[in-house]
């Protein structure tokens, strides 16, 4: 239920729970997710890669809390994810700072298993807006052909304040190569985007102005792994010929059950897990 668009509260009275109790069980599938994540997606062969940051606030909204505060306020999702077999190779939770950028990265570099091509937008925490020099480059460098893809909307001479729900017009994208030979045709964050929305449609703490955000960071991103476990694991896609992800990435020949999910056995490589 928790990974099929419904709330925590839903999900108790429909359950018969009490509401701790469906927030245990989250907490215990979601680390359960988090690890299996960090053990079986490993060696991943995908030609193109796409990354994108998806906003979300913990708590309460950004401008009440401090922008240093990390337990409150704004926090972002970064996702990888491989075009063409739609699978999200990793994630992050944390605050939109090149920091945060430099260990999600990092940790994307040691699930590729070959060179491939990376599009990302313009956020400085990936490139400095006059060169590729930043974190891709200094991370990435030796494995990738990096490209950006940047969006420029309309601006709205009579708007002060706080960004508008809805987004602007769009005028034009411009896609730029920063290093290596990427195929400009590939230089694309759209799939990534479309990523994106699923996360906001099949999980409540990120549907836009409702009361179901996140009142802890801890939960947050023990939602945001079980959805990544099922996306990648349970979810057929048309676009894959009723394949999950995982099927076409090659790391399970068969869809697996929320079952299965939640009671595989997790064989840790200690040369490649994170402390």
């Amino acid at each position: 239920m928790l990974s099929e668009t419904m709330g925590v509260r839903a999900a108790a009275r429909l359950t018969r729970l009490d509401k701790d109790t469906v927030l245990r069980i989250l907490e215990t599938a979601g680390e359960h997710c988090a690890r299996l994540l960090d053990a079986k997606v490993r060696n991943i062969t995908a030609m193109v890669v796409q990354a994108d940051e998806v906003y979300s606030y913990v708590q309460c909204q950004p401008h009440v809390a401090k922008d240093d505060d990390a337990e409150r306020g704004e926090f972002w999702t970064f996702l990888s994810v491989a075009k063409y077999e739609k699978l999200i190779i990793n994630y992050r939770v944390g605050k939109r700072t090149g920091e945060e950028t430099a260990e999600f990265l990092t940790d994307l570099k040691s699930r590729m298993a070959m060179q491939f091509q990376f599009t990302t937008d313009g956020f400085r925490g990936y490139c400095s807006h006059q060169s590729s020099a930043g974190n891709v480059e200094e991370i990435l460098g030796d494995v990738c052909d990096y490209s950006t893809e940047t969006k420029h909307f309309k601006k709205d001479p009579a708007f002060v304040g706080r960004r508008k729900f809805f987004a602007p017009d769009l005028i034009r994208v411009t896609r730029r190569v920063r290093f290596g030979n990427p195929l400009m045709s590939e230089a694309t964050t759209c799939h990534a985007e479309r990523t994106n929305l699923s996360l906001r449609t099949f999980n409540r703490r990120f549907v836009r102005r409702t009361i179901n955000f996140s009142k802890t960071v801890d939960n947050h991103r023990h939602a945001v792994a079980l959805f990544v476990a099922v996306f990648n694991f349970c979810r057929r896609h048309k676009s894959l010929g009723g394949k999950t992800p995982a099927m076409a990435a090659r790391l399970t020949d068969h869809v697996w059950t929320v079952e299965e999910l939640l009671s595989a056995q997790i064989r840790i490589n200690l040369a490649t897990a994170r402390c």
